[in-house]
């Protein structure tokens, strides 16, 4: 049993493959599995995604991407 069988009640074939890149491939847990198996929204879903992925990909923008989506919860949620 892999640690991916252990953590997720839901199996993912498609995790075994990634478009443009390896970043995600590199992660113990792919930000996609952790946002699917949390059922988040996709505000949430994407600052998630970029901010796993900053140093291996985007550096600061995506960290720039990520504060907007976070913006964007604060301006859906709390205003």
């Amino acid at each position: 049993m892999t640690h991916k069988d252990m953590f997720k009640s839901t199996t993912y074939d498609s995790l075994d493959k990634q478009v443009n890149g390896d970043h995600y491939k590199k992660m113990k847990i792919q930000p996609a599995e952790f946002i699917n198996e949390n059922g988040l929204l996709f505000a949430e879903g994407n600052a998630i995604k970029y901010i796993c992925r900053h140093k291996l990909k985007g550096k600061s923008k995506d960290i720039e991407k990520a504060i907007h989506y976070l913006e964007m919860i604060l301006e859906r949620d709390y205003d």
